[in-house]
């Protein structure tokens, strides 16, 4: 009878008994060589957008500056800042943060798990106009990139509740996937209630920090793609030296031959692919579209109380929308300087006064590669206000004065026509 009980439930428990050991076994894994952390710093790859292992050991280190942002860091071309800084060989190497559809909240949970990698570091942050629709960041997009561990270790750090935990708390109970999980809830509500979690919540989030931190060391290089050759490659036609003058029109050569099936100035192969063939539905398809008031705007608060929590120094850069687009789709380039000037109030007002605020140069020739992506002309722009924020030596200590009002439904329902 043993044998035979053995016999059909002894691998169950074998197999049980391996996983303990593989998950909890002191060995590790390569995640932090110099290969590595290259490769890391262009993929984009969710594994390590979502976990601790890969990302926090190169932004801790002097080589990586955090560039936070979306989509548009993706698109590899000869004036994106990878390039550039590769091309010319500066004394920086941008770690891209982000990926299409991460926004503040996922960037936020990023920040938080980066602890004291990130104190005092130069950072980038593009902050996209598209990102603040009426709902903010969709149920999709914040399951894509949502980090359990990232969330459980914020619990876990949690000493006294602040106005942003409370925020966070709530900002994550709006989400169902966030509702799956019971003790989370259970330690989440604790914490909008202004109280630190109960020792029995605590206990089970700190065993599955353990468990997620052994994932993330064993599987964060599961989709991680080299993009040594399109880096490269997008090296070719820059000159050996870097001239603004000569590289500008470089730029817009390149843009001119990479634009010239359509009359909006967009790539032709995303012409070709997104929009040749739904142009009538997308006349005029914009016209009701605002993106000055979005719960965005909290969740931007997240990101700014942690960057200054850090005494983190940053550029931020908020890029245009294609005009020769909206003019075709109807989206106001009113409404679009409205959205400009109420972001930079929540900045400036902050303390947070480093902008590269490009919304006026939505018709400026190729500065777009798209819709709503910097182009050629674009990045270029960018990198005049990147490279010398980023070789500076400053060593001034930023002074930030948090404001806890940016939290409020008032302030995302905000006017900017009344901001004085």
């Amino acid at each position: 009878m043993k044998k035979k009980l053995f016999g059909i439930f002894g691998p169950i428990l074998i197999s049980a008994v391996l996983l303990v050991a593989f998950f909890f076994a002191p060995f590790k894994i390569d995640v932090d060589s110099k290969r590595v952390l290259s490769d890391a710093s262009t993929s984009m790859a969710t594994n390590v957008l979502r976990g601790n292992a890969i990302k926090n050991k190169a932004i801790g280190s002097k080589e990586y500056i955090p560039f936070f942002g979306s989509s548009e860091l993706s698109r590899i071309s000869p004036f994106h800042p990878t390039v550039l800084a590769e091309k010319y060989d500066r004394g920086y190497r941008p770690f891209l943060l982000g990926a299409p559809g991460t926004q503040s909240l996922t960037q936020a949970l990023m920040m938080q798990s980066m602890g004291e990698n990130l104190a005092h570091k130069k950072v980038v942050f593009i902050i996209s106009p598209q990102w603040f629709v009426k709902e903010g960041v969709t149920n999709d997009y914040f399951n894509a990139y949502y980090s359990e561990l990232q969330t459980y270790q914020w619990v876990s750090d949690l000493k006294k509740i602040t106005d942003d935990d409370v925020y966070l708390a709530s900002r994550l109970m709006d989400f169902p996937k966030v509702k799956e999980d019971k003790r989370l809830c259970s330690a989440l509500k604790n914490i909008i209630s202004g109280e630190i979690p109960n020792p029995s919540d605590k206990h089970y989030i700190n065993l599955m920090i353990n468990m997620f931190s052994r994932e993330d060391e064993l599987f964060s290089k599961i989709g991680m793609v080299s993009r040594d050759k399109t880096i490269k490659k997008a090296e070719k036609p820059l000159p050996m030296t870097y001239n603004a003058n000569e590289l500008d029109q470089i730029a817009a050569e390149i843009g001119q031959k990479a634009t010239n099936n359509n009359p909006f100035e967009i790539s032709n192969s995303f012409y070709n692919k997104r929009l040749k063939k739904k142009l009538n539905s997308l006349e005029s398809s914009q016209l009701n579209w605002d993106y000055r008031f979005s719960p965005e705007f909290s969740d931007l608060q997240l990101v700014l109380s942690r960057l200054a929590q850090e005494k983190a120094d940053v550029l931020f850069i908020i890029p245009p929308v294609n005009k020769h687009w909206t003019d075709f789709t109807g989206l106001s380039q009113d409404m679009l300087q409205g959205f400009a000037k109420k972001v930079k109030y929540q900045l400036t007002s902050q303390g947070f006064s480093n902008i590269a605020d490009f919304t006026k140069d939505c018709d400026t020739q190729y500065f777009m590669a798209d819709t709503i992506h910097l182009g050629w002309r674009g990045w270029l722009k960018a990198d005049q206000r990147i490279q010398p924020f980023l070789e500076s030596d400053a060593t001034k200590s930023p002074n930030y004065q948090l404001d806890g009002s940016f939290y409020s439904k008032e302030w995302q329902q905000k006017n900017p026509k009344s901001i004085r």
